[in-house]
């Protein structure tokens, strides 16, 4: 096992192969290495996969190095370098930024300048170390000048620049690790939608001020989309409208509804009122029949009793007695004798009673 390499650094800048450095980089952008100043005199001997993976001292890093273009830096680029940086227990991961004189010549026009790329490097949490014009094929001399053990890349051949694979003697060396892509994202695949949705940013950016000859738009197009966006906020206005409605409308609905639910709850409480006060058993009912049977307790006499004498002669069971004696007025006797023959008839029936 390699021991603790000895650094001689400027005051200022702290020894970039120690933990106490690339722990900033979880605070701070990560530093460039033509600005850490750090001249590594001890021999560099590298690490095999089976030591790197047991582990190693903490002044003493495994030296991790991915490469690429980074062009609209994405996901699939930051899960990369995570895979880069996680690939052993202690690692310090060294990422190599193509120029765009070299990115130009061998792959293509990219969206983002160098320096665009070189900062979107630097504040990936996942990075130590970037470097700048970075080279399309790894040289011995590039390894061991920044004392690199391994290289992290996907497993896929990248042929260019009149190779096969770039990455062949690497492999050949035992100092490649393979990384895994991420499926579904790719800077090309960022190009592809905004190339096939062009007309929508084209009218997007225009409504942000920006000029048609900034977008390289022509003078028609730039009408056709202007009209496009009046369109657009005119249906907008329109939804709106409609959305404010229905909200209405609802509102409307919750405020009838609830009070239909308190007519309804009012209405059951007067008619229970209204039952209890004029139902068949109600107290209307009582209050009328007490004031009733008052009233015609007041209006009718009082009885008597019923061993009274008055009431054990009534005059339907014992008729008035008749007086058979006294002279009818309307019919006088019609002589003397008659009237004699009454007297003596009466006296007659006074002694039987006797």
């Amino acid at each position: 096992m390699v021991g603790h390499q000895e650094c001689t650094m400027k005051e200022e800048t702290r020894d970039n192969c120690t933990p106490k450095f690339w722990r900033k980089t979880l605070t701070a952008p990560a530093p460039f290495a033509d600005e850490t100043s750090c001249q590594c005199q001890a021999p560099h001997e590298r690490l095999t996969i089976a030591q790197a993976r047991l582990g190693t001292p903490v002044d003493r890093p495994v030296r991790v190095y991915a490469d690429g273009i980074f062009d609209l830096f994405h996901s699939g680029h930051a899960r990369a370098l995570m895979q880069a940086k996680t690939l052993f227990p202690n690692s310090y991961l060294l990422v190599g930024v193509c120029s765009d004189d070299l990115t130009h010549k061998f792959k293509g026009f990219t969206v983002m300048n160098e320096e665009e790329r070189y900062e979107a490097l630097r504040h990936c949490r996942y990075v130590d170390e970037v470097i700048r014009d970075a080279p399309w094929t790894l040289t011995p001399e590039f390894l061991e000048k920044h004392k690199i053990d391994f290289v992290a890349h996907d497993d896929i051949p990248y042929s260019s620049a009149g190779s096969d694979d770039v990455y062949k003697h690497i492999k050949e060396a035992g100092m490649f690790v393979p990384t895994q892509r991420t499926e579904g994202i790719s800077t090309s695949d960022i190009i592809t939608r905004i190339v096939r949705d062009y007309d929508v940013y084209a009218r997007r950016n225009l409504q942000r001020g920006y000029t048609a000859k900034e977008l390289n738009v022509s003078f028609i197009n730039e009408k056709k989309y202007r009209f496009q966006n009046q369109v657009d906020k005119m249906k907008e206005k329109v939804k709106n409208v409609e959305e404010r409605s229905k909200e209405f409308v609802n509102r409307v609905e919750e405020k009838s509804h609830d009070l239909i639910q308190k007519w309804e709850e009012k209405s059951r409480e007067f008619i229970g009122n209204f039952l209890e006060l004029f139902g068949p058993d109600g107290a209307w009912k009582q209050m009328f029949q007490e004031r009733s049977s008052r009233m015609l307790q007041a209006l009718s006499p009082k009885q008597s009793p019923m061993n009274s004498p008055t009431r054990s002669r009534s005059p339907s069971r014992s008729p008035s007695p008749t007086f058979s004696w006294l002279p009818n007025k309307t019919s006088p006797p019609s002589s003397p004798k008659a009237a004699s023959a009454s007297i003596s008839s009466m006296s007659e029936g006074d002694e039987d009673e006797k």
